[in-house]
């Protein structure tokens, strides 16, 4: 099963509750923090959320 390497690029200081909670559900952090995540449905719909905050890549 494939991978996803997910890397926090900005901050979540003034973002939405529900962004900052999906950020954390993904265990990322504090900016530049990286997260291995399976690929699956899941993960990609909270990737989709918040898109605009972190830059993913497959492993």
């Amino acid at each position: 099963m494939a991978n996803l390497k997910i890397k926090l690029v900005k901050s979540l200081n003034g973002r939405l509750d529900k962004h900052i909670a999906t950020a954390r559900s993904l265990g990322l952090r504090k900016i530049g923090g990286e997260t291995v995540q399976p690929d699956n449905p899941q993960t990609r719909g909270k990737i989709a959320q918040i898109r605009y905050l972190i830059s993913v890549t497959e492993e």
